[in-house]
């Protein structure tokens, strides 16, 4: 999740807590586990919210389909898609706020705990384009678990799908978000930025439960799964 809406303020004042979650996928005799580091702080992004498990099992789900495939993380925080999607053999890119060097680190902590050595940790602040968005290679997937979490921030979050849409005609944003009010929808706004989305039922990729991957997550928590395009995208 983008943690740009806490403060940075203060980030290396204060010792902090890590403890870890474990998530088991499994499909036949195919099987993974993750262990995800996490830390008591302000910083949204520095523990798995509800909507990470969900769309990692849409990941695993899809997971012959993205081997080979470059996959980009926006907001990742503790990365969970992004660790599935890099065990599952895809070409992994994490992102997160820029401006939150913590939750940068808190990337690398889960691709070390998980034995990852070759994914890239990039910075990417929402709405801005700066020389390591622009620098970004080819994408053929962009990764989003509940990034839609401050109103103020859903333009912009969706101006860098846009941009990384427009660079990459034929990539989707594969998005989960948290139903925390009615009226917080996004999809009035995706006609603004010439996006389009279809909605995916949980059910399809048996992630219509309240514990995925041997976890307690995401519990009783309503969760949406968006496959996010550009209108013009190449099918």
């Amino acid at each position: 999740m983008d943690a740009s809406s806490s403060s940075s303020q203060g980030q290396d004042e204060v010792p902090l807590m890590e403890s870890h979650k474990f998530f088991h996928f499994e499909d036949g005799d195919e099987t993974i586990d993750i262990k995800i580091p996490e830390v008591v702080d302000p910083s949204y992004g520095m523990y798995v919210w509800p909507c990470a498990p969900v769309l990692a099992q849409y990941v695993w789900f899809n997971r012959h389909s993205i081997r080979d495939r470059t996959v980009l993380e926006v907001g990742a925080g503790t990365s969970l898609p992004g660790v599935v999607a890099s065990k599952c053999g895809a070409k992994v890119i994490l992102s997160d706020d820029a401006r939150l060097p913590k939750c940068l680190e808190n990337c690398r902590k889960s691709c070390s705990a998980n034995g990852l050595v070759a994914v890239e940790v990039v910075g990417i602040t929402w709405g801005r384009f700066s020389a390591d968005v622009i620098s970004l290679p080819a994408v053929d997937v962009v990764l989003a678990s509940d990034c839609f979490y401050d109103t103020k921030d859903f333009e912009d979050v969706l101006a860098t799908f846009c941009y990384l849409l427009n660079k990459n005609k034929h990539a989707q944003c594969w998005v989960t978000y948290q139903e925390r009010s009615s009226d917080r929808s996004i999809e009035h706004l995706l006609t603004k930025f010439d996006l389009q989305c279809t909605h995916i039922p949980l059910g399809m990729f048996k992630a219509d439960e309240p514990h995925l991957a041997g976890s307690n997550l995401p519990g009783d928590h309503t969760i949406q799964f968006l496959l996010i395009t550009n209108k013009m995208a190449v099918t």
